[in-house]
């Protein structure tokens, strides 16, 4: 298991691009194009290339209408990438998984981050699991699972209900001895929201940063993008950078995308219109 930073070997305060690096056979984004193992590492090469700060690997689909995959089955589909690529690059790699035994394995094969988008609720074991092993943390909201999430989702107040989920779940996992620095939210655009939800979240997205840790904001190629401007999930790139630019301006110091090199171009200049207004700071503690 390696040590944990957010930037890897080079320390930095730029906004972290998360790659999304999907080894699975029925990924909403790309199709299965990585699930081969010599692809997905041949990917993830690319993407640190393109300025990735973070490789997220995943090996069960959260897409809508997704069913769970078992942990052997999830475990032989990420760990001979993370293995790989962990000898090979200098960036941290994320382990995407609500299961505790494949994030032990992953965090043992080389990854330093868990990225949960159940918070904790996939398994209850996952918090003690860690702090233990000194890892960062990612946590997201998800209203119900990937099988019925967008099966007609609603909110009273879909920003004050999240921040207050968020908040409950960062409380968890301080009370489990996770440091504050190691943990980072995600509102979970996508994730049991309508369009006008997601729209909501960005709009008070400075609503999250009295939480105290950074923001991750993943909006790559999401159907909310494909309804609003009448684009197919391939077609997506520049409205997902233009959500992304939108985010950074309103407090987001993390972004999880596909299409890592000109998000890295949005976001870099985005973080440095942001500087220039004087009324942000982004997350260092």
């Amino acid at each position: 298991m390696g040590t944990f930073s957010w930037y890897g070997k080079q320390k930095t305060d730029r906004v972290l691009v998360m790659g999304v690096l999907n080894v699975t056979p029925d990924s909403f984004s790309d199709g299965g194009a990585f699930f081969e193992h010599e692809a997905a590492v041949a990917r993830g090469l690319e993407m640190v290339g393109e300025g990735a700060d973070i490789l997220d690997i995943g090996g069960e689909s959260t897409r809508p209408g997704a069913e769970p995959v078992g942990a052997d089955e999830e475990l032989g589909r990420v760990l001979p990438v993370i293995e790989r690529l962990s000898a090979q690059v200098d960036v941290p790699i994320s382990i995407d998984t609500n299961k505790a035994e494949v994030a032990r394995a992953a965090l043992r094969a080389g990854a330093t981050i868990v990225n949960d988008v159940t918070a904790f609720r996939g398994d209850p074991r996952m918090a003690d699991l860690v702090a233990r092993e000194g890892a960062g943390l990612v946590i997201m909201h998800m209203k119900g699972t990937p099988a019925d999430m967008q099966r007609d989702p609603s909110y009273e107040d879909v920003v004050g209900e999240i921040r207050h989920f968020l908040a409950e779940r960062v409380a968890l996992a301080l009370e489990a001895g996770i440091p504050r620095s190691h943990i980072m939210v995600d509102p979970g655009l996508g994730f049991g929201k309508t369009v006008e939800h997601n729209l909501e979240i960005l709009r008070r997205l400075e609503a999250f940063r009295d939480l105290g840790v950074r923001l991750l904001v993943g909006p790559s190629r999401k159907s909310f993008i494909g309804r609003l401007a009448g684009l197919e999930v391939d077609r997506r790139v520049e409205a997902t950078l233009a959500v992304c630019a939108v985010a950074v301006a309103r407090g987001a110091d993390a972004v999880r995308v596909h299409d890592v090199a000109p998000a890295r171009r949005a976001v870099d200049m985005a973080a440095w219109l942001r500087a220039s207004g004087g009324d942000h700071e982004t997350t260092t503690e």
